[in-house]
Parts: structure tokens; C-alpha cells; sequence
């Protein structure tokens, strides 16, 4: 077969009929084209907030469970873990809208006020004072004066871990 060889100059192989370099796609892609941009998350903040509101009782839940079984002792990495779990649901459900950051730090706080709540009526109830319901919904208001009465600076502590835990992973995953 004769085929015709690529002159001197000519890039693009060899002469088509007319002169005309072969077509080439742009970008090198198929279709010529570059792939369309990923659209931006959308979430639901509604929606977000009520998930994030139940991963708040259920981190308050395992805090305050963990808080009862080292008698007490509060452990700063619980905190950070409810304020990141709250944060990392409303950021994924959420998507990024930017009144979420601000209510992941706010629940945070609150599912740390919760746990310890919850940590005390765990060893109230223990000491033979009722069950943790009763505690609970009976004497919350002896319980937030011991609460109170326990508290000490590092709690400040843990409470800011907690928000800005919330704030931040809440931030960071709705992108």
C-alpha cells in the first residue's frame, strides 16, 4: 500500500486530502470536552438539625454511661467525641449551610451538659436513690444543684472542646 508520509512541519501526521490537518479533539478528552464540574452538596438543615439533635442524646448517652463507669472520672476525649459526632452528622446531612456550624457547636455543649447529667443519675440510682428515670424526672433539680456544686475549671475545659468540636467538623464535612 502507498501511504503518504508526514512532511517536514506537518504535526499532526500524515497530509489528508485538501491539506487539512486530521480533527483533533480538544482537551484530549472524548467528546472534546473537559467533565462538568461536580455540583454543589446540597443538604437539608431541617433535616440536619433533628439528626443532629439524636446524635447529641446518644452521644450524651454513651458520655454519660462512660462517666458512671470510671466513677466519675470525666475523660476530655468524650467531650471532643460528642461535639465531633453531632458536628460530622449535621455536616454530612446538612451539607453546607452556614447556620450548621453554629448549631453543631451549640448541641455540643448541650450533649455534654446531657452526659453529665446523665453520668450522675447513672451513680444517684446506684447508690439506691431510685431508678435513673426517676432521678431524672423526679429530682432533676437536686441534680442540677449537685452537678453544679461538681463542677471545677476543667469542665470549662471540656465544654469548649465539645463546641468547638461541634463547630468545627460541622464546618469541615459540609463542604
Amino acid at each position: 500500500m502507498n501511504q503518504p508520509q508526514q512532511q517536514p512541519g506537518q504535526p499532526y501526521g500524515p497530509a489528508q486530502p485538501g491539506g487539512y490537518p486530521p480533527p483533533q479533539q480538544p482537551f484530549g478528552m472524548p467528546g472534546g470536552f473537559p467533565p462538568p464540574a461536580p455540583a454543589a452538596r446540597r443538604g437539608t438543615p431541617g433535616l440536619a438539625i433533628v439528626a443532629g439533635a439524636a446524635a447529641m442524646l446518644i452521644g450524651a448517652g454513651v458520655y454519660g454511661g462512660i462517666f458512671k463507669a470510671f466513677d466519675g472520672t470525666q475523660i476530655g476525649y468524650l467531650a471532643v467525641g460528642v461535639g465531633a459526632l453531632v458536628g460530622a452528622v449535621l455536616g454530612k446531612v446538612g451539607g453546607r449551610h452556614p447556620v450548621l456550624p453554629v448549631v453543631g457547636a451549640v448541641l455540643g455543649l448541650v450533649g455534654v451538659y446531657c452526659g453529665q447529667l446523665f453520668g450522675f443519675a447513672l451513680v444517684i440510682s446506684d447508690i439506691g436513690q431510685g431508678s435513673v428515670v426517676d432521678v431524672l424526672t423526679q429530682h432533676l433539680d437536686l441534680l442540677s444543684q449537685a452537678w453544679k456544686k461538681s463542677l471545677e475549671p476543667i469542665d470549662a475545659l471540656f465544654f469548649a472542646l465539645a463546641g468547638f468540636a461541634g463547630f468545627s467538623t460541622a464546618k469541615k464535612l459540609g463542604a
